[in-house]
């Protein structure tokens, strides 16, 4: 008799405390499967909005098709285009620049510059991302080419003498761009990028 009491008297004090835990597992099995559900959620959501996030590559031949000759020359084959002679020196055209293969945004007119070398020139990337620089030792000297992230195009070269505070200058090849006007810029689906021309 005494047992019995004793398992009963032992089962009240602690059932309560193994339902405590059995409901907080169940409270943190339920967090961690949201939690595991919402994330490609979120992944597709920007994948959607920046497509280029998301970019696989196409082949030679297919890029051969949908490039000029000077763009794949210049993007694929790290060619460098005439000075002067090209669609972007002398843009004045508010608006960004994108890679012109996959699209991801690279460059903003607000910090475009007149470097007087005949190609476009940028202080700064609009975004920094998408920006890979690497250590280019052709032309028997060492410079800093640069690259878009996400195609893997050949964009240019950036210098340590553009103009201050920065310093740098991004001397990039048209045909590795297309610039798309501040008036286009939500319909060709780069609208968070309306405010920085806000006034």
């Amino acid at each position: 008799m005494k047992k019995t009491h004793l398992i009963s008297i032992l089962a009240v004090i602690l059932l309560p405390s193994l339902i405590a835990v059995n409901a907080c597992s169940q409270k943190t099995e339920k967090t961690v499967v949201t939690t595991a559900e919402t994330r490609p959620a979120v992944a597709a959501k920007d994948a959607a909005n920046d497509p280029w996030r998301t970019y696989v590559k196409p082949s030679k031949e297919e890029l051969k098709k949908k490039l000029t000759p000077m763009q794949y020359k210049v993007t694929q084959e790290e060619g460098t285009e005439p000075p002067f002679k090209n669609e972007y020196a002398d843009n004045k055209k508010e608006g960004i620049y994108v890679d012109i293969v996959s699209g991801e945004p690279l460059y903003s007119s607000l910090d475009k510059f007149d470097s007087g070398t005949g190609w476009p020139s940028f202080t700064k990337p609009l975004e920094p991302g998408n920006i890979v620089e690497r250590e280019d030792r052709k032309l028997f000297t060492t410079r800093t080419e640069v690259r878009s992230k996400h195609a893997d195009s050949h964009i240019g070269h950036v210098f340590p003498d553009g103009p201050k505070p920065i310093g740098l200058r991004y001397c990039m090849n048209s045909a590795a761009l297309r610039f798309i006007p501040k008036e286009d810029l939500e319909k060709e689906g780069y609208g968070q990028y309306l405010k920085l021309f806000q006034k």
